[in-house]
């Protein structure tokens, strides 16, 4: 794991190149915080770079935790190459990106719990981590099953042209997802996208698209796992969320299902948490608990 130093307002981070076992760089951020209690590593949801969770991680290096935060391979700071030809899939997502982070958190340090707070994929790919279970403890949050007839309405409205039309068609014509002209996710590698739709087009989501290998991969994770969900989130319903952990079934599993009125807010929605506003209600309120 290399490093070096930099500085945002007045708050000092480091850069990490973590490499992967097959040769790829992932590239993270690390917020140490003195003396810290715990280690908590943020995945990130699908096309959703590493800096929009910057003020949630510091958030926990203020609560005395040293925050990790990273970009899948093909996504921000760990793209490489144009685009078209990245090629790389959510499998190897899961096996080698997260992976590796683990991996070097563990090796450096060794003597801290490791938590995991997984949003949406981030949630998603645990069951395909060779070493998820030297994990202490994971929080999902907004993470579900994205088999698309069971989508919460406003995405299941638009879910059929995604995934029918929008998705083969650029990927065929592009190489890769152009999600930032759609207002759609955003960029995605073309085999990123390619699987996804796979697993959104299968009632059991990876576990049926991929198979029963991956579904005893599953399987094998116990590490305890709380979900956090919101009632207002636009893309995920309460079956996709319920799917998704039913998954871990030889895991304990704590299933949280809050509306914005719990928390003192009008909304909260698919990727509204990590959004400094909601520093006291869900921040504080909420994840603070499950990590302390």
């Amino acid at each position: 794991m290399k490093a070096q130093t930099e500085t945002i307002d007045n708050q000092p981070f480091e850069h990490l190149q973590v490499d992967t076992e097959s040769g790829r760089r992932i590239c993270a951020r690390a917020f140490a915080a003195r003396d810290a209690t715990s280690v908590v590593i943020i995945a990130g949801a699908m096309g959703v770079g590493q800096q929009c969770y910057e003020k949630f991680a510091r958030y926990l290096r203020g609560q005395g935790m040293t925050a990790i935060t990273f970009d899948y391979f093909g996504i921000g700071a760990s793209l490489h190459a144009p685009l078209a030809e990245c090629d790389t899939n959510l499998t190897q997502w899961g096996r080698e990106d997260c992976d590796a982070v683990i991996r070097q958190v563990r090796e450096q340090y060794p003597n801290l719990p490791t938590h995991w707070v997984g949003h949406s994929v981030g949630g998603q790919l645990l069951g395909m981590v060779p070493r998820v279970n030297q994990l202490d403890r994971i929080v999902t949050v907004a993470s579900g099953s994205g088999y698309w007839r069971r989508n919460s309405p406003p995405t299941k409205r638009i879910a059929w042209l995604l995934w029918y039309a929008l998705a083969p068609l650029s990927v065929g014509l592009l190489g890769y997802f152009p999600g930032a002209r759609l207002n759609i996710v955003g960029d995605l590698p073309g085999g990123v996208m390619r699987q996804w739709r796979r697993w959104c087009l299968h009632p059991d989501y990876v576990v049926g698209a991929e198979g029963d290998s991956v579904r005893a991969q599953f399987s094998e994770v116990r590490v305890p796992i709380t979900s956090v969900a919101f009632t207002d989130d636009e893309m995920m319903s309460r079956h996709n969320v319920d799917s998704l952990h039913s998954f871990y079934h030889n895991a304990p599993v704590t299933m949280m299902r809050l509306t914005p009125a719990d928390l003192g807010e009008q909304a909260i929605g698919h990727l509204g948490w990590f959004r400094e506003r909601y520093r006291e209600s869900v921040w504080r309120g909420v994840l603070l608990p499950l990590l302390t």
